[in-house]
């Protein structure tokens, strides 16, 4: 969930290690910092808090040294502090990491019982120290290094450095991802030689990059590297092209970027769709999933946060249009449960960067099972789509807000895409009901351009629900996600406590909670459940409660007194789930704007979850 970058030039390489962080922080921002190499010394400089902290603390104390590595933190172990941040050196190594290593308080107690002193509350710290030990057992760095990485368990990726060392770095992955970026210059000079979890980081100033393995780690130097597996032997990893220089992003006209990525989910959308849709034939075309998608027994679906929401319609769209039983679990559960899982099933993960460790565990599960496996993801390079035998891609493009807002609306695209293509195999739709839902699909991005003209009026509203204590969302049917998903959005970026519900099962619990100062926010489009769900409203307004409709129906529909009433465009029902989500990602965001909080990196939280 952390950032980390690394830098071997022929300048100082300070400025460049912060501007690679800037790239990263929406990985983590309870703390940064950066190590160099100078005449032989390890240098650090850290602060806590956002980036911007430590750019002041270089300010005023400089470092100079031509090679480096940096942080940029979401805490884990040991709470946010400049004790805490990275780097952690000792007088020998120096060493940054994301992820967890698991066994860091038998390793502390062998290595305080050997004379070593800690001074942090981090595990990464104990990784500092056994390699200093293995290097004091008279082993050179690369040597303790493979020995140490050999006595870590856990996921981690790594960067280090080495006092005496100023034209080597040292890297290793295992569960968290780490790319090598390669800087030749057209002279025939030596290479700058890069690091960082995402190839993001390194688009300034490379686009050729090798993705590591996993269990890989490498020795880097000036021009070159040399790649070990987890056995030792030295293996070719391939050197790519990446479209990363493409993603450099601002905010452009925008406050802030999660409303500059609302703003861009029409183009998106857009994209998405033309990367499935056969516009002349009106047809979906998937790549190929290896399977005969006719004799499909089951597909199990996984994904964590609002990526489960996604998957969570794509559950009710393929069950309805493809016919065929879908099981959904949060990865974190369905990886841990042992569940059985059918010969010849496809096993669907859900991600937005492809590296969130709790999906990747559960489909490495799922492929030991037996599944096919399919990634419905926004990084093709990522390690969840490397691993996977088909990828269905999203093209949102970066989404560096951290609540998710484009890149599900895109999840959704794709995975209505998938479940027209499966239902169109199986013969459970016709050659005109998929031109029909496709062609509803294609007019989703002009209905969104529409209901973002509207977006002043959700001011007042924000204004109002800034004001509550807890809020309730319902929905029923596949706008029950919906609900769920608006309600984490809220809490996410605004900090107020908010829950949703399956408007059905309103009297069954949370009834009990409605009072006068209760708004109830209620996803419900004038589909055949609108009746049953104007029946809930009714229950809800009758003690008091402010009902919020986000709907296609007229206001005196709900038979009931509004607080306030967001007029959705009127669509096909198959895209309803895509089109409701911009007013909840609105509600959320301009309430957020209300109460001060900060949108775009909201606390605790962090964009990439690479750590269980």
């Amino acid at each position: 969930m952390c950032g980390i970058v690394g830098i071997l030039s022929s300048k100082p390489v300070a400025h460049d290690l912060v501007d690679a962080l800037r790239r990263l922080e929406y990985r983590g921002y309870d703390s940064a910092g950066i190590a160099t190499v100078e005449q032989g010394r390890l240098q650090r400089r850290r602060a806590e808090g956002k980036l911007r902290n430590l750019e002041a603390r270089l300010h005023t104390e400089p470092l100079e040294g031509h090679i480096g590595i940096g942080h940029t933190r979401w805490a884990t172990h040991g709470g946010p502090s400049e004790r805490n941040a990275h780097p952690h050196m000792s007088a020998r190594v120096s060493v940054v990491h994301n992820g967890i290593i698991e066994n860091f308080r038998e390793l502390k107690a062998e290595l305080t019982k050997a004379g070593h002193t800690f001074e942090s509350d981090t595990d990464t710290e104990a990784v500092v120290h056994l390699i200093t030990h293995e290097m004091d057992q008279g082993k050179s760095a690369v040597e303790a290094t493979r020995a140490a990485l050999g006595q870590l368990r856990g996921a981690f990726a790594l960067a280090i450095l080495f006092a005496g060392e100023e034209d080597m770095m040292i890297a290793a992955r295992l569960g968290s991802p780490l790319v090598i970026g390669h800087g030749c210059d057209d002279k025939g000079g030596p290479c700058d030689m890069y690091l960082g979890s995402d190839a993001i980081a390194l688009a300034p100033f490379t686009d050729t990059v090798t993705y590591l393995d996993e269990g890989d780690w490498a020795v880097l130097r000036r021009g070159g590297s040399v790649i070990y597996d987890r056995d030792g032997a030295i293996v070719e990893r391939p050197a790519v092209k990446s479209q990363a220089s493409a993603l450099l992003v601002d905010k452009g006209n925008h406050r802030h970027f999660m409303a500059k990525e609302i703003y861009e989910q029409p183009e998106v959308i857009s994209h998405t769709l033309a990367h499935y849709i056969d516009m002349a034939e009106g047809r979906v075309r998937l790549p190929d999933i290896g399977i005969d998608l006719k004799t499909v027994p089951r597909v199990t679906i996984s994904a964590c946060g609002t990526a489960y929401y996604a998957g969570l319609v794509g559950k009710y769209w393929i069950e309805r249009y493809a016919r065929v039983p879908v099981e959904i679990d949060i990865a974190s559960e369905l990886r841990y449960r042992e569940a059985p899982l059918p010969e010849g099933g496809i096993a669907l993960f859900v991600s937005q960067s492809g590296e969130t460790a709790d999906t990747l565990a559960t489909l490495r599960y799922c492929k030991a099972n037996g599944q096919r496996i399919a990634s419905v993801v926004n990084v093709r390079t990522s390690t969840i789509a490397r691993e996977s035998d088909v990828v269905l891609p999203t093209l949102a493009g970066p989404e560096i807000g951290v609540a998710s807002t484009k890149a599900f609306t895109c999840q959704l695209t794709a995975l209505a895409c998938f479940a027209i293509a499966l239902g169109r195999a199986r013969g459970a739709i016709d050659e005109a009901k998929e031109r029909e839902l496709v062609d509803a699909l294609i007019e989703v991005p002009r209905h969104i351009a529409d209901e973002l003209t509207t977006e002043p009026r959700y001011e007042a509203l924000a204004n109002q629900l800034s004001k509550s204590r807890d809020v309730l969302y319902l929905g029923r049917g596949v706008s029950f996600p919906l609900a769920m998903e608006g309600a984490l959005k809220l809490k996410e970026i605004s900090y107020l406590h908010a829950e949703g519900y399956a408007a059905g099962e309103l009297k069954h619990g949370p009834i009990a909670l409605i009072d006068e100062n209760m708004p109830v926010i209620v996803v419900a489009p004038n589909d055949d459940l609108f009746e049953k769900t104007v029946s809930n409203m009714q229950e809800v307004a009758a003690r008091g409660g402010q009902i919020v409709l986000i709907s296609n129906a007229e206001e005196g529909a709900a038979g009931c007194k509004l607080a306030s009433h967001i007029q959705v465009p009127t669509a096909h029902e198959f895209t309803n789930p895509i089109l409701y989500a911009v007013p909840i990602q609105l509600i959320a965001y301009h309430t957020a704007v209300q109460m001060g909080t900060d949108v775009d990196q909201p606390r605790n939280l962090a964009k990439s979850v690479t750590v269980e």
